[in-house]
């Protein structure tokens, strides 16, 4: 993947002419995501909290291809810049993909604090809302284009002691169906649900115990963000072009565990 996005840098990846939005990218999943659609030819803005992260980030996807707007992603004013600075960039919002998360609590759901709930919906789901109204009214309803919402396993099951993280996602997964419905036909919308992927947000499901995590996956290893990167791409692609309002569960195969015998 390295060596495409150099290839790209260099000019050798002819340019798609779309530009794509991807919040929470300075690392793990969405720049995974980042870099596979700078790697086909895509400009991208990418988002993120840490500003020296996104400085980094974009300097490695190539900052011929590539911008950065640091803020946080529930804040509306936030939103409101990230787009128009795209649409000064690139004068268009074809894809975005909503990747920005938090789970900020480990724990039985009984004893949830409901600040912390209200925090997790803010950043996951009422953020992911925000920005597709933004690039719905800055282009995509006139223009067409394709969202992607990045939701969880955790959303289409039980999810013992990340209960609100789990709802949080489950409420993308219906988002993604919401938006699908009101957009179409100009704009497909559809969401991702990975296991767990190799990132520093993940850490602590995997940590020390990598092997061990890893041997209840028929494929046997955990995911790694250029995993999402690839299905996000083909997402936003001419391939997908008649798919809309789905939830595409990549997993390494993790619920074949849930049948019988």
């Amino acid at each position: 993947m390295a060596a495409q996005n150099s290839a790209a840098r260099d000019g050798a990846v002819r340019d798609s002419g779309k530009a794509a939005l991807v919040t929470g990218a300075s690392r793990g999943i969405g720049y995974g995501i980042a870099e596979a659609l700078v790697a086909r030819g895509d400009r991208v803005c990418i988002t993120g909290r840490n500003e020296d992260a996104l400085k980094e980030a974009v300097e490695k996807l190539g900052s011929d291809r590539v911008i950065g707007v640091a803020g946080k992603a529930h804040d509306e004013a936030h939103q409101a810049v990230v787009v128009e600075r795209m649409m000064e960039a690139f004068g268009r919002v074809d894809f975005l993909i909503n990747n920005a998360g938090t789970n900020p609590v480990f724990g039985p759901i009984a004893e949830l604090d409901l600040s912390v709930a209200r925090k997790v919906y803010e950043t996951n789901v009422i953020s992911a809302l925000g920005f597709a109204q933004q690039t719905w009214k800055a282009w995509q309803s006139e223009n067409g284009g394709a969202i992607v919402n990045i939701a969880s396993v955790a959303g289409v099951s039980a999810s013992p002691f990340i209960g609100a993280y789990g709802m949080s996602k489950a409420a993308m997964v219906n988002l993604s169906l919401q938006l699908a419905h009101e957009f179409a036909p100009k704009v497909r919308v559809n969401s991702i649900a990975p296991a767990v992927v190799k990132t520093k947000f993940a850490q602590a499901l995997y940590e020390g115990r990598e092997a061990e995590a890893a041997a209840s996956y028929p494929l046997g290893r955990l995911g790694v963000p250029e995993d999402i990167g690839g299905a996000a791409a083909f997402l936003t692609s001419a391939q997908s072009d008649w798919i809309t309002g789905q939830t595409l569960v990549v997993d390494g195969g993790i619920f074949l565990n849930a049948g019988v015998g």
